[in-house]
């Protein structure tokens, strides 16, 4: 786990390893998810890059709604 400090401004800086394993570009934009005071950063992407992403899905087997929580 990789550890950073909240700036005065409550800015952090994404470290080295962490931006290279998810391929972040300078300028990307991340969307932020709390849960449980956990704070999820989640990168952002545009409707062109996710056409076709569930071209190869199943649809078979999938529960009923009344069955969803």
């Amino acid at each position: 786990m990789e550890r950073v400090k909240v700036s005065s401004k409550f800015q952090i800086v994404i470290p080295k390893k962490v931006r290279e394993r998810m391929h972040l570009a300078p300028g990307q934009e991340m969307g932020v998810i709390e849960r449980g005071g956990v704070a999820h950063l989640v990168p952002l992407k545009s409707l062109k890059e996710l056409q076709g992403i569930a071209r190869d899905a199943k649809i078979e087997a999938f529960r009923e709604k009344k069955d969803r929580l």
